[in-house]
């Protein structure tokens, strides 16, 4: 389970390892990235359809008993990165149920002359093929990927979803503390 910001993410986290991918519905249809989406074999989800979790949820167990990796971005939705999202448990029944290992992740972007939040960042009420130009005028983006070093477990999807929910938020911290300079390796101005 990983913090979303993008339809980046899916390249970001795809580019570190084979994974099958959950996806919103609409994505099937998108230019480029649909196509990508179904090709690569991802699951769809109508998620204003609550029965459709249940259609899911044997095709989710049926890959996790195969040993895939399923991704999930179980914020529901994307964001600007300023913070993580409660996530959604609906998602996770398959893993309560085969008493699967959760393993978290924490991305985020990086800009050379931009604002990653606003530029790298889908979200909102953002339209893709705007989005889409604008990101590929930029000379370089970069994505940071944390994983957990413990998966994390429980019997209950929503205790599940909360404990991932923290793992990210941690994840996030540490890497942010990473990021800062160490004050004695600054230069003197």
């Amino acid at each position: 389970m990983c913090n979303h910001l993008s339809y980046l993410d899916v390249i970001a986290l795809a580019a570190l390892t084979p994974a099958v991918f959950v996806a919103k519905r609409e994505v099937r249809s998108w230019p480029v990235f649909g196509a990508l989406a179904r090709m690569a074999g991802t699951l769809f989800i109508h998620r204003e359809m609550r029965s459709d979790t249940a259609r899911l949820a044997p095709e989710l167990a049926r890959l996790l008993d195969a040993g895939a990796l399923v991704v999930l971005f179980p914020e529901g939705t994307s964001s600007d990165g300023r913070e993580v999202l409660p996530f959604r448990s609906s998602l996770l029944e398959a893993a309560v149920w085969r008493g699967t290992a959760v393993h978290t992740a924490y991305l985020e972007y990086e800009l050379d002359g931009g604002d990653p939040g606003a530029e790298a960042c889908f979200w909102g009420t953002m339209t893709l093929v705007p989005h889409l130009l604008n990101l590929l005028g930029k000379a370089r983006v970069r994505a940071k990927v944390v994983f957990n070093e413990m998966p994390v477990r429980s019997a209950d999807r929503k205790e599940l979803a909360r404990a991932a929910h923290n793992e990210v938020v941690r994840l996030r911290d540490r890497l942010a503390r990473c990021d800062k300079p160490h004050p004695a390796h600054e230069e003197a101005v």
